[in-house]
């Protein structure tokens, strides 16, 4: 059984496990290793500590948690960051660790984070995605659509990363299954 939960200062260690662990195994085959061990426990930990201490463009966290309450995976987002594309909010970053993948918890962190931004106003979502990443079919399954596209710097390598959008996060909750 798991949990939704927004996060809490406590699971700044946890959320920065989770997210080097999943980003290596995700991105394993789409970015040079070198590129991959750019992404540091000890940098996340740091990163994260500083983001749930204090959050800057609105940013909103959510961590799903197994029975146990160790953290598995997370969502975080707030304002749009670029403000070029016509969309107000953006997913920054989702994450789950390999072992509950296929779980139903990538939509139940989307339906959480939706939901919240729905609450405070916002009407779109982007998110950016490696453009070789299989993965952008969860949001494609949703209703996403392709926006632009643009390379970006990991490490010393330079890769694409696609953005996809949701114009009205209306249509977008209308879509997430209800919660088993």
């Amino acid at each position: 059984m798991y949990t939704i939960r927004r996060a809490t200062q406590e699971d700044a260690r946890a959320i920065a496990y989770v997210h080097v662990e999943s980003w290596r195994t995700t991105y394993k085959p789409l970015i040079e290793e070198e590129d991959i061990q750019s992404l540091t426990l000890e940098n996340r930990i740091t990163l994260w500590e500083t983001i749930l201490k204090t959050p800057i463009n609105n940013q909103t966290i959510f961590v799903a948690t197994d029975e146990t309450d160790r953290v598995v995976g997370f969502i975080s987002g707030g304002k749009e960051r670029t403000k070029v594309y016509g969309y107000d909010g953006e997913i920054y970053a989702i994450y789950l660790l390999d072992e509950v993948r296929m779980k139903g918890l990538g939509t139940e962190l989307l339906k959480a984070f939706t939901s919240d931004m729905a609450q405070k106003g916002y009407v779109s979502i982007l998110v950016w995605v490696l453009t070789r990443n299989p993965n952008k079919r969860f949001y494609e399954r949703y209703g996403a659509i392709a926006v632009e596209a643009e390379n970006i710097t990991i490490g010393k390598g330079t890769y694409e990363e696609t953005a996809y959008g949701w114009k009205h996060l209306d249509h977008l909750l209308e879509t997430l299954p209800a919660s088993s």
